[in-house]
């Protein structure tokens, strides 16, 4: 006797998976549903709307760098390319063989490393400080206060700096009344005030106007995380150590990064207008360094390859804290 089983046949639904919902790692390899070109098909928008600022980049800021190639020529302004005399490398040797460009590297990397700890410093404290008052008039009162000088120009702000410091000013005259002095002493004459003088300068005018970041990115902290604290019985104090720092922490390293960058950057203006034949060896950085010896004594080729020098160091200074930051886990700029 024949006994037939009869066999259930299981019919089972393939679920229907999109290939954008699976994680990266688990898509097929050739997959290009996240290629560069279908986003900029759907963000086509976005697209048009960066041309402008893509071409104005090309124009301004890539195109010029064909004026690179007059580092390696003695460059002549009335001669043609084609008739310029090619030198290779002899104007980067005269660079790195002269004594004085090494004491104008010495002046701009100590001059950029003074604005960038007091930068931060005095930013970031008075940010924390503003964040603490509960006095709204106040609050914005300061903040009114510290922000002015920023949109003071620079050869105002430099007035005021030489009025104030001239042997008859009010700082010489404020410390022989508290007898810390006998004799006006000449700040400007004197190159090794010259740093500290052009820190204090560069804080005053830009502590008030650096603060806003910190203050925006201040603002974007959980409220409940201070409610937390004050119930914990956390201080004033506490709160801003390990809430409110912490919380500025992504912000403090991107802006650092952004900073090394320009660490050659030392500015020109403050310089340019404090400095004088008294406190030249203190005062000279490599953007006066080629005004004076590349455009003053129309070295046009010695000016550029300075040039090349500083932006070659900025870059590797760029780079290399991005990779830090990335090694250490924080946020990175790429």
């Amino acid at each position: 006797m024949n006994n037939s089983i009869g066999k259930e046949q299981v019919h089972v639904e393939k679920p229907n998976v999109s290939l954008n919902s699976l994680p990266p790692a688990l898509k097929p390899k050739g997959s290009k549903t996240n290629s560069f070109f279908k986003r900029l098909v759907q963000q086509r928008t976005l697209a048009w709307m960066c041309i402008p600022f893509v071409v104005w980049a090309f124009i301004f800021k890539y195109l010029p760098l064909w004026g690179w190639t007059m580092a390696f020529q003695n460059f002549k302004p009335a001669r043609s390319f084609s008739d310029q005399q090619w030198v290779g490398w002899h104007h980067f040797r005269i660079l790195f063989e002269d004594n004085t460009f090494y004491r104008i590297l010495r002046n701009t990397l100590v001059m950029s490393s003074i604005k960038l700890i007091l930068g931060f410093v005095t930013a970031i404290t008075l940010a924390l400080l503003l964040n603490e008052l509960k006095n709204v008039i106040f609050k914005r009162f300061v903040q009114t206060v510290s922000y002015l000088p920023h949109f003071i120009s620079w050869v105002v702000a430099s007035s005021i700096v030489l009025t104030v410091l001239s042997p008859d000013g009010i700082i010489n005259l404020l410390l022989m009344k508290l007898h810390l002095i006998e004799s006006p002493v000449l700040w400007m004459g004197k190159g090794e005030y010259f740093w500290g003088i052009l820190g204090a300068t560069e804080v005053w005018k830009d502590v008030g106007w650096n603060t806003i970041i910190y203050l925006a990115a201040i603002t974007a902290i959980d409220p409940a995380q201070y409610e937390a604290a004050e119930i914990d019985g956390a201080s004033r104090f506490k709160r801003m150590l390990y809430i409110t720092l912490p919380g500025l922490k992504p912000v403090i390293v991107i802006l650092l990064i952004m900073n090394m960058g320009s660490i050659l950057e030392s500015g020109f203006e403050p310089q340019y207008l404090l400095g004088n034949g008294m406190n030249m060896d203190y005062s000279e950085n490599l953007d006066i360094f080629v005004l004076k010896y590349g455009l003053g004594m129309g070295n046009f080729s010695l000016g550029t390859a300075a040039g090349i020098f500083k932006t070659v160091v900025s870059f590797i200074f760029l780079f290399s804290a991005n990779y830090i930051a990335k090694k250490m886990g924080e946020s990175r700029l790429f």
